[in-house]
């Protein structure tokens, strides 16, 4: 059928009320969003941003309520779409970005799809990938995979994508997402080298909407972390405190999980699976550590100073 492309949308959506259909493959998927409120009644208050590309550039897709317990676990990373009867309407200004594999990519950020149930009801289909065709240009999913002897060199809130072999994991433990309020955001400690450096990978990884991944962490597995942000703490000597936390696009993959996600083609995941190769399981076993009650970033050796 007659396929229209992200940036003729972006310059005739306005003059429209039917566009054709898209095809497009996924970049970024953001954790599941709850937005029920008591006093609303609406049946499945549940939101998912994703940012979507095709050879003109990216632009978010947005998965309204009840399309998102359908859709949402099938759209993963490098999925292909083929999209029907959607809205377009301006973009939300408010929301997080990743920052793209692809850093010549075109960002569409004016107008986002919009995914609904009615007014229109919006058709998906999933393209296997053995069926998508070079001829559509369809950009491949790309990483920025960092070592660890890499991190220290880079800035505050810098995106990145690592891989490492567990060494530690802490028990889930809670924040208040408010002062005062009643919500928690749910996270983990965990350490992952990779061999490129003495010190591991401290992972700080909040819970996804990946429960199955999230509780089954534990040593000895192969982990893969996306769109994470380098958190430093600028305030002591630059290299003392370091580590990453997950952002609202953060994907998190552990041994079992790897087949046939994109990240498999990336160099730096290759060079991290034959460093495996050469370490000794028991050995790697001696040193590694589950649960317990983990203070970071280390309170200071003495009360003054506290």
């Amino acid at each position: 059928s007659k396929l229209t492309s992200l940036g003729q949308l972006e310059m005739t959506w306005r003059s429209r009320v039917h566009f054709h259909p898209l095809l497009v493959r996924v970049l970024h998927k953001s954790r599941l969003r709850y937005y029920g409120k008591p006093e609303k009644k609406l049946d499945m208050p549940y939101q998912a941003y994703f940012e979507v590309a095709d050879g003109s550039g990216m632009m978010s897709m947005v998965l309204w309520n009840s399309l998102c317990p359908e859709w949402y676990n099938s759209m993963k990373v490098g999925t292909v779409l083929l999209l029907e009867q959607y809205a377009i309407k301006t973009s939300y200004p408010f929301k997080t970005q990743p920052t793209p594999g692809d850093s010549q990519m075109k960002r569409f950020a004016t107008i986002e799809i919009s995914l609904n149930v009615r007014d229109p009801p919006t058709k998906i289909s999933i393209i296997p990938e053995e069926m998508v065709k070079p001829e559509w240009g369809l950009p491949e999913v790309k990483y920025r995979f960092i070592t660890r002897s890499e991190l220290d060199d880079l800035p505050n809130n810098h995106s990145c994508d690592v891989i490492g072999l567990v060494t530690f994991v802490g028990r889930a433990e809670r924040a208040r997402k408010r002062e005062h309020g009643e919500d928690f955001w749910l996270y983990r400690w965990a350490h992952a080298i990779d061999g490129t450096s003495d010190q591991p990978f401290i992972l700080e990884l909040f819970a996804t909407s990946q429960p199955d991944v999230f509780e089954n962490i534990h040593p000895m597995t192969y982990l893969v972390c996306t769109q994470m942000r380098v958190v430093r703490d600028l305030t002591e000597t630059p290299s003392s405190i370091i580590y990453l936390t997950t952002s609202n696009e953060s994907q998190i993959f552990i041994t079992g999980w790897h087949k046939g996600q994109p990240y498999t083609k990336d160099t730096k995941v290759k060079n991290f699976i034959q460093w495996t190769k050469t370490q000794s399981e028991a050995d790697q076993m001696k040193k590694t550590v589950i649960g317990g009650y983990y203070p970071f970033p280390r309170p200071p050796n003495n009360f003054l100073k506290y």
